[in-house]
C-alpha cells in the first residue's frame, strides 16, 4: 500500500456512510448488528466495508467466526471517525443554537444614556438567557452610529437619525427623549446656586461635545434663544471621561443627560446644575437599516431590548 496523501478521502471517495459503518463496527464486532443499526441489510454493509478497504488497498479488519476485529489500520480508521461524527453532532447543537439566537455576535451602538442604562439591563437578561452570545457596545453620538450603521459597523444602534440622512433607510422605533443638566464638581460656586443664571454660567470654562452634534446644537440654542453670549472658553470633545476630567480638576461646567448625571453624582464629586427650564434633546430610538437581514442572535437581543423600552 503507497503512503496516503493529504487528500486521500476525497480520493477514496470517503462517505459519511464510511464512517459511521466504523464506528458501529468497533461498538458492535459485528457485521450483521452493525448493518441492523444502519437500517441496510448485511450485504450492503459488507460491499460498504469491502469498498473502503479497496480502496485504501489495506484491510482494516479481522475477520473470524465471532465476528470482525479491528486491526491497527482499523482502530485508527474508528478512532478518527468517531472524532469526525462527534465533531458534526456538535456543529448540529451549534446550528440549533445560531437558530435559536444562543450564539453568535450582536454589534451594538449607543448614545450615552441608553449606553448607561438600558443597554446594561438588556446585557445582564441576555447574559442569563444566552450565555453564549459575544456582544460588544460602542459610545458615539448619534451622527457617527448612524454613519457606522450604514457602514456595517453595528447590527443596530440606539440613537436618532440626525438631519442629512435618508430617513427611509431605517427602521426607527421610538424610546424617549434624553432630558439634560449641567454637572460642575462638587466645589464649583455655582454649585450653590441651584438652579443658576445661565448668564453666571457663561462666565466659566465648559467642555462639550464637539459642533455640529445634536446635544451640542441644544446647548448653542438655548443661550442664542435667552440672549446670553456663548461661553468664550469652551473645550470640544465627545469623550465624556476627559470631560469629567477636567470639571472634576478645576471650574468646568459639562452637559449630561439627567441619568448619567444621577449615576455620576452618586460619588459625591459631581453636582447637578438643573436648568431653569426644561432641557431636552430629540427622542432616541432603537434604529436598524430597513433592508438589513438581521441573525436570529441580533434578533433577539433587540427584542429584549424592545420589552424594556
Amino acid at each position: 500500500m503507497g503512503a496516503l496523501t493529504a487528500d486521500w478521502f476525497f480520493r477514496a471517495r470517503l462517505k459519511l456512510r464510511h464512517l459511521y459503518l466504523f464506528v458501529v463496527i468497533g461498538e458492535q464486532g459485528n457485521l450483521h448488528k452493525s448493518a441492523e443499526l444502519m437500517g441496510i441489510s448485511q450485504p450492503a454493509a459488507s460491499r460498504l466495508l469491502a469498498e473502503i478497504e479497496t480502496r485504501l488497498g489495506q484491510s482494516l479488519f479481522e475477520r473470524h467466526g465471532r465476528g470482525l476485529t479491528p486491526n491497527p489500520f482499523g482502530q485508527l480508521m474508528i478512532r478518527r471517525a468517531r472524532a469526525v461524527l462527534d465533531e458534526l453532532g456538535d456543529a448540529g447543537e451549534e446550528f440549533n443554537a445560531i437558530s435559536a439566537g444562543l450564539l453568535g455576535v450582536v454589534n451594538i451602538g449607543a448614545v450615552m444614556e441608553p449606553a448607561v442604562t438600558l443597554v446594561p439591563q438588556t446585557i445582564e437578561q441576555v447574559h442569563k438567557d444566552r450565555p453564549g452570545l459575544k456582544i460588544t457596545v460602542h459610545v458615539a453620538d448619534s451622527r457617527a452610529l448612524v454613519n457606522g450603521l450604514m457602514d456595517g459597523h453595528f447590527d443596530f444602534i440606539i440613537a436618532r437619525i440626525p438631519a442629512g440622512f435618508p430617513g427611509d433607510a431605517f427602521v426607527f422605533e421610538e424610546i424617549g427623549e434624553e432630558d439634560l443638566c449641567f454637572i460642575c464638581s462638587d466645589s464649583h460656586p455655582m454649585g450653590e446656586r441651584n438652579p443658576p443664571e445661565l448668564t453666571d454660567l457663561a462666565d466659566y470654562p465648559w467642555t462639550l461635545q464637539p459642533p455640529g452634534t445634536l446635544m451640542r446644537q441644544r446647548i448653542e440654542d438655548l443661550f442664542r434663544h435667552r440672549g446670553v453670549d456663548f461661553p468664550r472658553w469652551v473645550v470640544d470633545t465627545s469623550d465624556l471621561p476627559a470631560s469629567l476630567a477636567l470639571v472634576d480638576r478645576s471650574e468646568f461646567i459639562t452637559v449630561a443627560t439627567h441619568k448619567v448625571a444621577a449615576l455620576l453624582c452618586d460619588t459625591a464629586r459631581f453636582r447637578i446644575l438643573n436648568a431653569r427650564n426644561k432641557l431636552s434633546v430629540q427622542p432616541y430610538g432603537l434604529v436598524s437599516l430597513r433592508r438589513q437581514r438581521l441573525s436570529p442572535a441580533v434578533a433577539s437581543v433587540m427584542e429584549e431590548i424592545r420589552r424594556r423600552m
